[in-house]
């Protein structure tokens, strides 16, 4: 995945959740213990970290700063922090050397970041969304994306709902609900 999945990610949150940025953000997102306000914060938060560790490359955890949203920004204010951290994960991305790896519980490409960049994006969008009562589906070739990069190992199916079980947030027939579960965004 690149730069572009994450930008293209980041545009389809704006595109979604601008609109709502009057409603009461400080609703629960989804089955989430987050509201919608803390849950788009965190997505900033994880688009600078992992641009930090593809343009920093340590080996051996993450590097050792936060980003902090200010508690007075409102909704668009914090949409447009997602938008500047997807920014720099994009731009990092796509100006590192493909052989690159940094450390996400192992070594991990830039690829790799801007899978998890691009799925923190979709699924977070999907429970902000939920948590305010507005439909809405991930895009298909981003979440089939994700799930070909993240979870090789994914069953059959649309791959939103596919994308959504297996983090835990739907069902698909014949399979049981995830309770738990974990990306693989390390390579060898």
């Amino acid at each position: 995945m690149s730069g572009s999945d994450v930008r293209a990610a980041v545009e389809e949150m704006v595109r979604v959740l601008g609109p709502y940025d009057g409603r009461g953000w400080t609703v629960p997102a989804g089955t989430l213990e987050w509201s919608c306000w803390a849950t788009a914060a965190h997505v900033a938060h994880d688009l600078l970290a992992y641009a930090g560790q593809v343009t920093g490359r340590p080996d051996d955890g993450y590097l050792p700063f936060d980003l902090r949203v200010s508690p007075a920004a409102g909704p668009r204010e914090v949409l447009a922090v997602v938008t500047a951290c997807g920014g720099l994960l994009a731009t990092a991305v796509d100006a590192a050397d493909p052989a690159v790896r940094a450390w996400h519980y192992g070594p991990c490409d830039p690829g790799g970041f801007a899978a998890m960049g691009v799925a923190e994006t979709l699924l977070h969008t999907w429970d902000v969304t939920s948590g305010l009562g507005v439909r809405w589906e991930p895009p298909s070739e981003l979440s089939a994306a994700v799930v070909r990069r993240l979870f090789p190992d994914a069953p059959d199916g649309p791959p939103p709902a596919v994308l959504r079980w297996l983090t835990g947030r739907g069902e698909l027939p014949g399979l049981a609900r995830r309770t738990s579960w974990s990306w693989r965004a390390a390579v060898d």
